[in-house]
């Protein structure tokens, strides 16, 4: 919750190795069928599922020296990238 001095006064999730990158906590989970990408296949076309795959790979590569953890950003980048070339 939002405090009125802008502090939040939830706790930090506890991060699992690998955790932000393979089917993290935060979007479901990998064994939760709404798991966020998973509903992005299910509603979007196959032509746009592609393109919100590439888009991802793309801003994760960009911006992989700008925000303090670069290898996790590039193994995102990858994580989507894998993804799209099986499709």
């Amino acid at each position: 919750m939002l405090r009125r001095d802008g502090t939040c006064s939830y706790p930090s999730p506890r991060r699992l190795p690998g955790e932000a990158v393979n089917h993290p906590a935060h979007y479901g989970g990998a064994d939760d069928p709404f798991e966020t990408i998973k509903v992005l296949q299910a509603w979007l076309s196959p032509e746009e599922y592609r393109g919100f795959l590439k888009g991802n790979a793309i801003k994760y590569l960009s911006r992989a020296a700008k925000k303090g953890a670069p290898v996790e950003d590039a193994k995102k980048a990858a994580w989507y990238a894998e993804r799209l070339s099986q499709l």
